[in-house]
């Protein structure tokens, strides 16, 4: 029989650990990277994991390790990273000091040991899951500052939900950290249905991310291991035998050489068989020890001899033979687990029900009756309780557990497994007797708790239910602020769905159960909360009446969280409807105030609110610069918030024509998250619109039109139907751009008063109808021009009263109405674009600005004033070319062209100033196109739709002769088809 199991020697995978190892060395130089590593059963990963640790390690890279736990019955929160992250508190790592107050205070619960307390949260909060995932990335974030950090999370096919977010959050929020990430799962676990599969599908997406498949030993390499093992060359017969019976699995084949199988003997029908053949050779101590660990997973001496009643001694010598035996291994903090999840699957299997029903039994009582240490986790403990109560059939004691575990659960903001926990308590309630006695909560709080968490954790579906299942058993009459509590959390898993009039309807009802003579924090709360959504709709006025009386609660209550959101909402209502002074000044306050509670997020929420209402009430530059202020106060580590603050400043970069820092500040990694999926996308968008990158543009918006489409909030609807509408209008599909502002315009309508977004979707529609009427005018269709133009006119009134009610932003959209609706008519007036110009000027936004000075120079041409044309042309020009706007550029260059402008452009050498287009010759001086008088008689038979053949015959010229000469003018015009030819013949007054 071998003595020694595994081989000395690292055998085979050169290729894998080459792999493994370029994506360290790309860590190395601040190239973050995510590497999955997957195989079958006993295929060698551990290996392969430990031979890259050991390399590491040796480089003088940091290794967190963590292995997954599998969980017969629920899951095991974080369990990887609580177990890879641990020995940095057991060593009382700088870079915990390191962290913010507030990271401190999330990682506190789920890593105890640090010196920070941790208050459980009342209810489930999604933000606070994001809280933790940002706080778990700064700690890493914080290591790699000083050596690159390579943190493994093994058997991901166990992972519970909790941490394949924050595996998915992790993947998205790299950057530029000298990390990398390496998930070990067994492929031959991943059913159809298997729930990491999802994320592997999500993860391999990203660009940062390397797949491995490991595959089994070949028969040369099996060879080597054997040598090695048997400290001889194997004979081939030897060699033969185990590589048909393992097909190379390297588990298999060590198992089979632990039992003695080297030919003699029967051979086990399964690897499960090879194992039970070296546990039953262990003594009868040793057997026993090995169940109690099988079903315990990790367990002290202490522990097993509790459960198994094993003398101290005795036990002490059946553990050595069995870690001597290779049977079981010793941890770092003195546990004893298996060597190889396998095996203990076997002794799992070989168990008779009653034997199992016991230990679990005997387990969850001893675990029950420990105290928990410094370096456990409540969560941890508090779960493998349940697990085993509810494994042992004990429906009491599992209820109890099974609460204590879900409550433990919400406190580190694993809402996956508070929901399940909750829910199997809400499973049991009715099975026992006397349940109000034994536990800390009712069962309307226990509906609320499952509700939250189930919201939390992305099920808002099934959290809405719960929580009218609650309302249900609650009396309104007799408690009505526990009623006004549930219909709150009702309210924002209804908004978390996308139902914003419900989501008002029920927080409404909430409200008018609670008397406004009675102030309280459940009032001062939803009245916050009321205000908030009401801003988001678009409802100012309401927005400001409720946050002005919720500012008051708050106050009474002495709620100062609650204030500062609420000073947060009041400040963007005040802006938005005019007072802007007032409003940067609410603003101001509620940033002072997170400021002295170290709130990051609503500090962050705070710069990044007034810096967008500042934008919209016309001051550019102060916007601009607001928000590269808030940017630099939040560190890049904390995602979520770091990406909206970038996201906002590359909107309003680009509004205030800074395209480079709108660039740099676009490309993000996106969470794919909520509102910042909408903003990250529509700022793409924007900028690819404004550069003229049509197809990114088109992309961009299917992307995010089935988010818009399911949104209340006007911010989003307004902006996506202005783009839609550009790019449609750009590629002259007037009746889908048409469609598209009426859908965008009867959406805002109904639920807002945020003119400066009707506004835009309304400039954004005459500038269509302008379009179509011209059209209609080319194609002599009096019906259409005339439907065209009326409908201009509801656009200019609509303009007019959004003008009416708002700033220096609704003033010059309405400018711009104004000169689109004379487009309409055919009366195209270079003085209204040079007014509807001159109010961008005044607010610094060039691009707007320019699109003016473009339609300026078209007006100017049609009216006979080449200088003023030339003018407005070369400025605008000389614009698109600094922002890196291409298709404006060709626009401009194009018609300056057709019009044969004389453009100012750089000064040359000798400081005379290039020209941009050739001037008109003497013998054709009445032209601004060069058309010779032949040309334009054949242009006016175009225009009357003549083909070739008939102009020939008209003019009396040969058919090819014709066609030149219908060649010629559709360059000297730069259009690309007869009927654009007609159209700009009709226009110029050319024919």
């Amino acid at each position: 029989m071998a003595r020694r199991l595994t081989s000395n020697q690292f055998v085979g995978r050169t290729a894998e650990l080459d792999e493994l190892l370029l994506g360290v060395r790309a860590v190395t130089a601040g190239r973050p990277a995510l590497a999955l590593l997957g195989g079958e059963s006993g295929v060698g990963k551990t290996r392969l994991v430990g031979e890259l640790e050991r390399i590491l390690e040796a480089d003088g890279a940091l290794v967190l390790r963590g292995e997954t736990v599998e969980q017969e019955d629920g899951e095991l929160p974080y369990a990887p990273i609580t177990s890879a992250l641990r020995p940095l508190v057991r060593s009382r790592d700088p870079a915990l000091q390191e962290l913010g107050r507030g990271s401190r205070a999330q990682l506190a619960a789920l890593l105890p040991g640090i010196d920070e307390v941790s208050e459980a949260p009342e209810r489930a909060d999604p933000s606070a899951q994001v809280r933790l995932f940002e706080a778990l990335v700064e700690l890493l974030d914080c290591l790699s500052e000083r050596r690159p950090v390579v943190l493994i999370l093994e058997d991901m096919h166990w992972a519970d939900r909790s941490t394949r977010m924050f595996v998915s959050f992790l993947a998205r929020s790299l950057r530029d950290e000298r990390l990398m990430v390496l998930l070990t799962y067994r492929s031959d676990e991943l059913h159809r249905r298997h729930p990491l599969r999802p994320l592997l599908s999500e993860l391999e997406r990203l660009e940062h991310v390397r797949r491995i498949e490991l595959e089994p030993f070949s028969r040369g390499e099996l060879t080597q291991v054997l040598a090695d093992i048997l400290d001889r060359e194997p004979a081939d017969q030897l060699v033969d035998r185990l590589y048909a019976r393992s097909e190379g699995n390297a588990l298999y084949t060590e198992e089979l050489l632990a039992a003695g199988l080297d030919g003699r003997g029967a051979t086990p029908q399964s690897l499960r068989d090879a194992f039970m053949l070296r546990i039953e050779r262990l003594s009868g101590d040793a057997q026993r020890a090995a169940r109690a660990i099988a079903v315990g997973r990790r367990l002290e001496e202490p522990v097993i001899a509790e459960v198994t009643g094993i003398e101290h001694g005795a036990l002490h010598e059946a553990l050595r033979e069995a870690v001597a035996e290779q049977v079981l291994v010793s941890d770092e903090d003195g546990s004893l687990s298996f060597r190889h999840a396998l095996l203990r699957e076997a002794v799992i299997d070989d168990l008779l029900p009653g034997e199992r029903v016991e230990l679990h039994l005997a387990l969850a009582r001893v675990l029950e009756a420990l105290p928990v240490r410094d370096h456990d986790s409540e969560v941890e403990l508090a779960s493998a309780i349940a697990g085993h109560y509810a494994a042992a059939g004990d429906q009491p004691a599992a209820l109890r557990a099974a609460v204590r575990a879900a409550l433990a659960a919400r406190a580190v903001h694993a809402y996956g497994v508070a929901a399940e926990q909750a829910e199997r308590a809400l499973h049991l309630w009715t099975r026992v007797p006397n349940v109000a006695q034994m536990l800390p909560l009712d069962h309307v709080d226990l509906l609320a708790l499952a509700g939250s968490a189930h919201s939390a954790a992305g099920d808002r579906t099934r959290g809405e239910l719960l929580f009218v299942e609650a309302l249900d058993e609650v009396d309104p009459g007799a408690d009505p602020r526990r009623y006004a509590r549930l219909l709150e959390r009702l309210s924002r898993a209804q908004w978390s769905l996308n139902r914003g009039v419900d989501a008002v309807d029920t927080a409404e009802r909430a409200l008018a159960l609670l008397p406004p003579e009675d102030p309280s924090a459940e009032r001062a709360s939803l009245m916050g909360w009321l205000a908030r959504m009401r801003f988001l709709r678009g409802r100012f006025r309401d927005a400001s009446e409720d946050a002005e009386a919720a500012l008051t609660a708050a106050a009474a209550v002495g709620d100062s969280h609650v204030e500062g959101e609420v000073l947060n909402t009041l400040g963007m209502a005040r802006i938005a409807l005019g007072d802007v002074d007032e409003g940067v000044a609410l603003l101001g306050r509620a940033i002072e105030m997170a400021r002295q509670a170290d709130d990051l997020d609503n500090l962050t929420y705070a710069y990044t609110n007034l810096a967008d209402l500042l934008m919209l009430a016309g001051r550019t530059a102060e916007s601009l610069e607001t928000a590269r202020e808030g940017l630099a106060l939040v560190p890049k580590r904390m995602g979520r918030m770091y990406e909206w603050s970038m996201l906002t400043v590359a909107q309003l970069a680009f509004d205030a024509g800074d395209w480079k820092l709108a660039r740099e500040h676009v490309r993000t990694h996106g969470t794919g998250v909520g509102g910042i999926s909408l903003f990250r996308l529509l700022t793409e968008a924007e900028i690819a619109v404004g550069e003229g990158d049509d197809e990114l543009a088109r992309n961009r918006l299917d992307e995010v039109e089935p988010l818009v489409e399911v949104t209340t909030e006007p911010q989003w609807i307004g902006w996506y139907g202005a783009l839609r509408a550009e790019l449609l209008r750009r590629h002259h599909e007037l009746a889908r751009a048409r469609e598209t502002v009426e859908h965008a315009l009867g959406r805002l309508e109904v639920c807002t008063d945020d003119v400066m977004r009707i506004a835009r979707v309304s400039a954004a529609g005459a500038r269509v109808e302008a379009d179509i009427a011209q059209r209609a005018r080319d194609l002599r269709d009096r019906a259409d021009e005339r439907d065209a133009l009326a409908r201009a006119r509801i656009h200019g009134t609509r303009l007019a009263a959004a003008a009416q009610e708002g700033g220096p932003v609704e003033r010059a959209w309405q400018a711009v109405g104004k000169a689109e609706l004379a487009r309409a008519r055919g009366r195209d007036d270079p003085a209204l674009w040079r007014r509807a110009a001159a109010e961008w000027e005044a607010i610094e936004r060039p691009y707007q600005l320019m699109m003016c000075r473009w339609r300026e120079a078209e007006a100017a041409i049609a009216s006979g004033d080449r200088e003023a044309a030339a003018e407005a042309a070369g400025t605008a020009l000389a614009t698109a070319r600094e922002l890196g706007s291409r298709w404006l550029g060709e626009e401009l260059e194009a018609l300056s062209g057709r019009a044969r402008l004389r453009l100012a452009g750089p000064a040359d050498a000798d400081g005379d100033r290039d020209s941009g287009a050739a001037e008109p010759s003497a013998a054709e001086p009445e032209d601004p196109f060069g058309l010779t008088p032949r040309e334009r008689q054949v242009l006016a038979l175009i225009a009357e739709g003549a083909t070739n053949r008939q102009i020939g015959a008209a003019l009396y010229m040969a058919e090819k002769t014709a066609s030149v000469h219908v060649s010629r003018i559709l360059s000297k015009l730069g259009v690309r088809s007869r009927t654009e030819a007609a159209a700009v013949a009709y226009r110029q007054h050319l024919t």
